[in-house]
This record gives C-alpha cells, sequence and structure tokens, in this order.
C-alpha cells in the first residue's frame, strides 16, 4: 500500500484535444500513462490527481475519459484544475461515478482523506497576481484549502502529518527573491504542512517552478509531462 501522485493528464477520449502544442513528448500520452500507471500501481495503492483531468465541458462527456480510469489499478483521488470545466457538486459527480459504476474514484473539494496514516487535502488554487479580480479568487482558494485542512484535522486528528495537494504553485519565483508569503503559503505554515504538491505546468513553464524546501515547506512540480508520464510516489 503507497500514496502516488500525477497532474495534468488531459484526456481528451471525446474531444480533439492534441497535447502536442507543448512538445513532440505529448504525442500518444495516455498511453504513456496507461503504460507506466499499469507496471507501478498496485490495486492496494492510491494515486492523487491534482487537476486537469478531462478537456471534457461537461460531466456526462468525461464518461470515456473515466472509462480510462475506472480501468487502471488503485484508488484514485480526483481534485479540480482550471481546465476541469465539466467539474460540478459532488453529489452530480459521486451519483455519475455511481450510476456508471466506476470503482475507486473519489473527490477531494473542501474536504479531505486519510491513506497511510497521512491526511491528504487540497485545493484548485489560482494564478499569484495582483489584480483585484485575483486577490478575490485567491482568497476564495484560500478558503477552500483551510476547509479541507480543518477537515482532516477534524475527521482524522491533529498529530498525523497532513499533505497538500494543489493544481496551480502556490510560490513563484517573485515569492522566493522577494521573501513574500503568499496566502496559500501563509496557510501551509498556520498549519505546520511540510509538503506540497502542485501541477499545471507544462513545457517551457517548467522553468519556472519552485521545488525543494523552501521555509520549511517542501514544494514539488508534479505535472504528467515534468514526470516524463510517469507516476512519482508520495
Amino acid at each position: 500500500m503507497a500514496i502516488y501522485a500525477i497532474a495534468d493528464l488531459h484526456l481528451s477520449f471525446s474531444k480533439n484535444k492534441p497535447m502536442d502544442i507543448f512538445g513532440d513528448n505529448w504525442e500518444n500520452h495516455a498511453e504513456k500513462i496507461k503504460q507506466n500507471w499499469i507496471n507501478q500501481i498496485k490495486e492496494t495503492d492510491t494515486v492523487i490527481l491534482p487537476g486537469d483531468f478531462s478537456w471534457a465541458m461537461y460531466l456526462e462527456e468525461t464518461k470515456s475519459d473515466f472509462e480510462y480510469l475506472n480501468k487502471l489499478p488503485g484508488n484514485k483521488i480526483l481534485l479540480k484544475g482550471n481546465h476541469d470545466y465539466w467539474w460540478t457538486t459532488i453529489s452530480k459527480m459521486n451519483k455519475f461515478i455511481e450510476e456508471n459504476k466506476f470503482k475507486n474514484i473519489n473527490f477531494l473539494y473542501n474536504n479531505s482523506y486519510c491513506i497511510e496514516d497521512k491526511i491528504i487535502v487540497g485545493t484548485r488554487g489560482w494564478n499569484i497576481l495582483d489584480t483585484e479580480n485575483d486577490y478575490k479568487m485567491i482568497k476564495r482558494e484560500n478558503s477552500r484549502l483551510e476547509l479541507s485542512i480543518k477537515d482532516g484535522m477534524n475527521k482524522f486528528g491533529e498529530n498525523k502529518e497532513i499533505i497538500v495537494f494543489m493544481h496551480y504553485p502556490p510560490i513563484n519565483k517573485n515569492n522566493v527573491i522577494n521573501l513574500e508569503q503568499t496566502e496559500f503559503i501563509k496557510t501551509l505554515k498556520k498549519y505546520n504542512i511540510h509538503k506540497c504538491y502542485y501541477g499545471h505546468l507544462h513545457g517551457h513553464s517548467h522553468r519556472d517552478a519552485i521545488e525543494g524546501i523552501i521555509d520549511g515547506i517542501d514544494y514539488k512540480l508534479i505535472s504528467a509531462d515534468y514526470l516524463d508520464f510517469k507516476l512519482i510516489k508520495i
């Protein structure tokens, strides 16, 4: 039993959305992920998928993408990304999963899970910019992160390690250079969280990733192409 993660699967079995605009390595990426997944993951393992799972616009259009996921081993926990326009309420998504007889698929949305004595929490996040609208979105997403953390602490206790998953990076180079703390970073520090995994960045944007331990928090980029389409063990 182990925890793995990979973000940004960008599946498009019902949509024509080629990803090779981000590089030739994206060609046939769904098959690459599938083969690496089968080679790595056991049925007792858990895989966290932090956003951009499907290019579908509506929930009913995700069926082929979820069929792909359902056939892969392990328990799966999905988090919303900026391209997951199909994402709706937890109740509707759970009903969709149940009606289609998909197994071992769950959603991380203002809630939490306890896996291998670790509390798994997270939220989508938002681009870290300075406009008024972005500040409002960051404030909302940060509130959701805190809801997720508090849910985990209330349900599973305050002595377990909490691991945060986000879609957007919660930190950028300017934050590091200027010693700035974003709202997300403040929340991570408030709850004594030391590990944060995120996705979203592709192609040339990989160079903008912040990784390693910054002020006591270990950040890791886990977008699919950055991991060469191989799941990373947490």
